[in-house]
């Protein structure tokens, strides 16, 4: 197995935050992390000075390479380094393209400029940020050797998908003079000698694991070479061992951005008051996409009515209805002006291209799909769906047109008859548009029909968490606090509230509120709440808050690389850590690395953990030292770094049973009271 490293930063570009490189760095972080090949691949530049000095100075193959912005995403092109001058031309070709933030290649220049793809290793970001697309995939077909993730999780999510292909996780590091850590992201490839055509056979093969001896079971950890296994860790060890240092190094190492890490106590109910606050805030805050998505529609309708004014509606129809009187009763009044054909002329109406443009943006997404072309090609002639857009299109330009032209004529019209009022006594009949003022009142009129049905109370949603069901529901407010409430803002609601059961005046009312911003009104119309049951359909008590909480965190978890969970016991009987907590942990830790610290027997020893480790506190040379022993639970063993070993059978039952004694004592006792029935 070689453990290699493609993906090295030695030259900041435009992409990078500044940095100085620093070569006995480099030299340090492939001594230390034992690479046997690495690949230097700075953004959008290759300096063959700079790479010349420091092939000379490694001892292991070093290969040129570069990372290209291309097509929204970042894709290495590594070389064998056979001609190194003429791949540094090539290079410069991508640089002189490069010139800004923003600037990109197309895969037609990047095969223009490298010609033949598949003499170079070809590696893009996959499961990483910025990912290259689906569609940008599938033009580079028959080229790719291996796709680039970000943590082990999506390592092992890669692997065994067997739709997808081979994943490697590279430090993708900034060797700088400040550089504080070893990075230990690399990658083991099964693979003899390591010349570029051999690893490439090795990728597509998928000969990849984590570790060396372990495959993709165990991951290094920390530079000094520990590891976890890529699935159940349980940590043991007695207080003031390391524990939780521990715990703090795993998440520095990999980074807070990319760990849930729950700490000790963090779940205890303290204040009653102030935990279901917080309980009930955290429950909606964790509900709120849902509302939202809920409430998507509705809001649409709240801007839509937001822009009538049956006001000026009115007073529009009471203007036009008066001249058109006063314009009968002055009827002998009419001259040459008053009775030109424009004196009393109303504007053409411009037509609405809202729907068409929706149309046409569906019909593309159709047409570009990538992820369900095969089906929509299955049913849908992909020429005809071009043909329906292209006249769609046309018909949008017409439509474009002909409104520009009838605004042109109506500017015309109003300058025209602007000017005959000037110079007749008659009356000239007020501009209205009666079709669009009775639209709005119909308009009006639905919304006041979409408030109530959103008014009356029904459950909108139900979610089951561990025998816990999460009930949203909707209903009607009872009083302007609880608007206030939901508004989290410090305006008073008790004048919005008298007109609540009229929609359109309690949204006038709402809009004249200098607080509140337009976008969050929608939410004012109905009241969202929240109920959680236990298993017996009863709200849940106080206790069984702090282990839905628990169980909430532990689901959240999905979003990251890594769980961390100091001592859970803390908080919770043993019943729910057997039945509840031991089954989400272990579902969980099939798709990533979870490591728990625990004194419990229910969570040490009957959670089925994958790998074991002992933290413990020791003396040498009369200084305190941390020493961390590992291995599976079913080693005799366990095993530090420097070679130390201890029982495994002694700490276990001193950790989790208070020592094999008082575990014998209390066998007894449990066997004394047993009901030989």
């Amino acid at each position: 197995m070689k453990k290699i490293d493609f993906h090295i930063h030695t030259v900041p570009t435009i992409s990078d935050s500044h940095f100085t490189f620093e070569l006995s760095n480099l030299v340090k972080y492939v001594s230390v992390a034992k690479l046997d090949a690495l690949a230097i691949t700075n953004h959008d530049l290759f300096d063959v000075a700079q790479f010349r000095t420091i092939k000379n100075a490694l001892s292991v193959p070093v290969f040129p390479g570069i990372e290209v912005n291309l097509e929204n995403g970042h894709l290495l092109v590594i070389s064998d380094g056979s001609n190194l001058e003429d791949f540094e031309a090539k290079c410069r070709l991508v640089s002189q393209k490069i010139i800004k933030v923003g600037d990109m290649l197309s895969v037609a220049e990047l095969k223009s400029i490298f010609v033949d793809l598949s003499g170079y290793l070809i590696i893009p970001h996959y499961k990483k940020g910025p990912a290259i697309t689906a569609e940008t995939l599938k033009k580079l077909e028959g080229y790719v050797s291996a796709g680039e993730v970000d943590s082990a999780k999506k390592f092992i999510r890669t692997i065994k998908d067997a739709g997808a292909i081979t994943p490697v996780l590279f430090s993708d590091a900034r060797i700088s003079d400040r550089l504080e850590r070893i990075p230990v992201r690399q990658t083991y490839l099964d693979c003899g000698d390591l010349t570029l055509s051999a690893i490439k056979v090795c990728l597509q093969k998928g000969k990849v694991s984590l570790s060396e001896a372990d495959g993709n079971e165990l991951i290094q950890i920390f530079e000094d070479g520990q590891k976890l296994s890529t699935g159940l860790n349980v940590l043991l060890g007695e207080r003031s061992s390391g524990k939780t240092f521990t715990l703090d190094r795993i998440e520095k190492a990999i980074g807070s951005e990319s760990v849930k890490y729950i700490r000790q106590f963090d779940l205890v109910q303290k204040d009653d008051a102030i935990y279901e606050r917080d309980f009930n805030s955290d429950v909606e805050r964790k509900s709120s996409r849902f509302v939202e998505e809920y409430l998507s529609a509705f809001r649409a309708v709240v801007d839509d009515v937001l822009a009538v004014d049956l006001r000026a509606n009115n007073r529009k129809v009471e203007l036009y209805i008066s001249t058109l009187l006063k314009s009968a009763e002055d009827a002998d009044r009419q001259d040459a002006y008053s009775n030109t054909a424009l004196f009393d002329e109303v504007e053409l109406p411009i037509s609405q291209s809202d729907v068409l443009e929706e149309l046409i943006a569906s019909i593309r997404q159709v047409i570009e799909n990538v992820e369900f072309k095969s089906i929509v090609e299955k049913h849908l002639d992909t020429s005809a769906l071009i043909n329906l857009a292209c006249e769609l299109i046309e018909l949008s330009w017409k439509k474009t047109l002909e409104n520009n032209k009838r605004k042109l004529v109506n500017g015309l019209v109003k300058d025209i008859k602007e000017s005959l009022k000037f110079r007749t006594s008659a009356v000239q009949l007020s501009d209205v548009d009666l079709y669009r003022t009775r639209l709005d009142e119909r308009k009006i009129n639905r919304f006041a029909d979409i408030v109530r049905c959103l008014k009356d109370e029904a459950v909108i949603s139900e979610e089951s968490i561990q025998g816990f069901r999460v009930e949203v529901k909707r209903g009607s407010f009872e009083g302007a606090g609880e608007i206030k409430n939901a508004s989290n803002v410090r305006t008073g609601f008790k004048d919005a509230f008298q007109k609540y059961e009229i929609p359109y005046e309690y949204l006038q009312a709402l809009r004249a509120k200098e607080d509140l911003s337009p976008a969050e009104l929608y939410k004012l119309f109905t009241k969202i709440s929240y109920r959680i049951l236990n298993k017996d359909g009863a709200e849940i008590s106080g206790g069984e808050r702090s282990e839905f909480r628990l169980l909430q965190e532990i689901k959240d978890a999905q979003n990251y690389d890594m769980l961390l969970i100091d001592e859970p016991e803390s908080s919770f009987d043993n019943m729910f850590l057997k039945s509840d907590l031991n089954q989400i942990l272990r579902e969980i830790s099939e798709s990533m690395p979870v490591v728990v610290v625990t004194h419990n027997s229910t969570v040490g020893a009957s959670a089925g953990a994958d790998f074991l480790l002992f933290a413990c506190k020791e003396t040498e040379d009369g200084k305190p030292k941390y020493r961390l022993y590992s291995g599976h639970p079913t080693d005799k063993k366990l095993i530090s770094l420097d070679g130390k070993s201890i029982g495994n059978h002694e700490i276990t039952m001193n950790s989790l049973e208070a020592g094999q004694g008082v575990y014998d004592e209390r066998r007894k006792g449990y066997e004394a009271i047993k009901d030989p029935k």
